[in-house]
């Protein structure tokens, strides 16, 4: 590990003016060469501190700058136009470099080093996008990736893939003549069932017992009861 001055922000590292310990290869590969960053050596500290105030100033200028475009541009939709399969796959990938020339042909320059891809892309739909135009001020853009511009005003008034909206309606679809033919398969078997039943016979009435002659019982005349 080795120890710079950070001369701008830098996301998970810290403020301009900050000494922080990084990797020799990142330092070496991005932060010096990219001028973002200084060696912390005595003499580059001392150099740092004289210049700070002038720094801060042309730092707040830019961020200021960026701020204006980024009212201008945060949360807007730039379409790419691309060759894709049946399947809604790319014929290579959209890149970058892609996103900064269609921001450019819809009036707004932005550099390619700007532009954060966190997934590369590489299918038909819609795709947010992070661009970086000051080191503390990051806005949100959509690409909107179609075969055809036609396609491309489906997309953003559906708010998904052109692909992927048709495949879901073909799926409900499917899912819909299953519950059908479910329903119909269902009824079927208990029309069938009932076809199959034997029809029941009339129950046979017991015989009737016969009723026994009650014995009469003799009037008893006035004289027995004598």
């Amino acid at each position: 590990m080795i120890e710079v001055i950070l001369l701008e922000r830098i996301e998970r590292l810290g403020p301009m003016g900050q000494v922080v310990k990084v990797r020799p290869g990142y330092a070496r590969n991005f932060l010096l060469p990219q001028k973002k960053a200084l060696r912390a050596t005595k003499e580059n500290l001392a150099l740092f501190e004289k210049q700070r105030a002038e720094l801060e100033a042309k730092n707040a200028a830019l961020r200021a700058e960026a701020q204006k475009h980024a009212e201008k541009m945060d949360g807007l939709k730039f379409v790419i136009i691309r060759q894709a399969s049946e399947m809604g796959m790319l014929y290579g990938s959209v890149t970058a470099r892609d996103v900064a020339e269609a921001a450019k042909e819809a009036g707004h320059a932005i550099d390619r080093t700007m532009v954060q891809i966190d997934t590369p892309i590489k299918t038909l739909g819609l795709f947010p996008v992070k661009v970086k135009l000051h080191p503390e001020v990051t806005i949100k853009i959509t690409v909107n990736v179609a075969r055809s511009a036609e396609e491309a005003v489906i997309q953003a008034e559906k708010g998904v893939a052109l692909i992927k909206a048709a495949a879901a309606a073909a799926e409900a679809e499917a899912e819909k003549a299953a519950i059908e033919a479910i329903g119909a398969e269902q009824a079927k078997v208990e029309t069938e069932a009932k076809a199959e039943e034997p029809e029941a016979e009339p129950a046979e009435e017991a015989p009737k017992k016969a009723k026994k002659p009650r014995a009469k019982k003799a009037a008893k005349t006035e004289e027995e009861a004598e």
